[in-house]
């Protein structure tokens, strides 16, 4: 490295400490305390806005950024910035039933990290687990029917179970349907309906030379995680990523996709609204 390289590094190095110190974490409370108010008044200016015009019936969110923000917060324990990322989907649950958004899906967690290992995967594992044996007791005003995507064959036990517990525990529950992607990847989603609907046809006795012209758009949706689902209208993700990652590959062929720099636990309300508003802006063709 040469020495011009070298002492921009340290002068980085010196402004990320900064910024991550106790100074400019004090100054930045300070700027949320001041601007709590304008913020309050332009969320509900901007929520009245959307309840004027079409909703999205199904929005997904793909949550990311947990590491980031737990970084740029100063937080050093392997799971803070995930359990931070479990706490903001109370809001996200409580900001679609306000506008009375009926089915989201979240990504919480990609089948190739899984492959991690440490003590990060290991709480955010945790994590997950206590976050679905929470919104499995959540209180009947907000009376969500949970629905787990991904092969969970893959999961740990305890894991397993809770997503087993809360998928019973709500499965007579007509309010928000939620949908939460643990171990999920969008090739693995495409191989398992291909799989079924394979041998599906082959229960039925058909003969081999039949099979192929059974094997239609329709009858491969019908296998799919999320069968007889409405596909999702809007996929938002957060922390600057402009890509999908495999996520929805079948389901978000025709969604409207909305991008946005800010990490998923420092998510508000208002940059919600702004991806709906975004939406609703756009004319929606279907690829026709």
């Amino acid at each position: 490295m040469s020495i011009g390289a070298g002492h921009v590094a340290d002068r980085d190095a010196r402004r990320d400490r900064l910024a991550r110190g106790p100074l400019a974490r004090a100054v930045r409370s300070l700027r949320s305390f001041v601007l709590a108010p304008v913020y309050g008044l332009y969320t509900h200016r901007l929520r009245d806005e959307v309840l004027r015009r079409p909703l999205p019936g199904h929005v997904a969110v793909i949550l990311d950024g947990n590491r980031r923000w737990a970084s740029s917060s100063g937080l050093r324990e392997p799971g803070a910035g995930h359990q931070a990322g479990a706490d903001k989907l109370d809001e996200l649950i409580e900001w679609c039933v306000r506008l009375d958004i009926g089915q989201v899906t979240v990504w919480a967690l990609a089948r190739e990290n899984m492959a991690r290992a440490g003590e990060e995967i290991d709480a955010l594992l945790d994590v997950i687990a206590r976050k679905l044996d929470a919104l499995g007791a959540m209180p009947l005003e907000h009376p969500l029917r949970i629905r787990v995507l991904g092969r969970r064959e893959d999961l740990p036990d305890d894991l397993r179970r809770s997503v087993e517990s809360a998928e019973r525990t709500t499965a007579a529950n007509d309010g928000l349907r939620l949908n939460i992607a643990v171990g999920y990847s969008g090739r693995d989603e495409l191989v398992d309906a291909v799989r079924a609907l394979v041998a599906s046809l082959a229960d039925s006795g058909r003969a081999p030379s039949e099979l192929a012209g059974l094997i239609t758009a329709d009858s491969l949706a019908a296998h799919l995680y999320m069968a007889g689902e409405p596909d999702p209208d809007l996929i938002i993700r957060t922390s600057g990523e402009q890509r999908l990652s495999g996520f929805l590959p079948w389901q978000g062929t025709h969604s409207e996709l909305y991008f946005t720099d800010v990490f998923w636990p420092a998510f508000r309300e208002l940059d919600f609204l702004r991806a709906i508003r975004s939406f609703q802006q756009r004319e929606r063709r279907f690829g026709r």
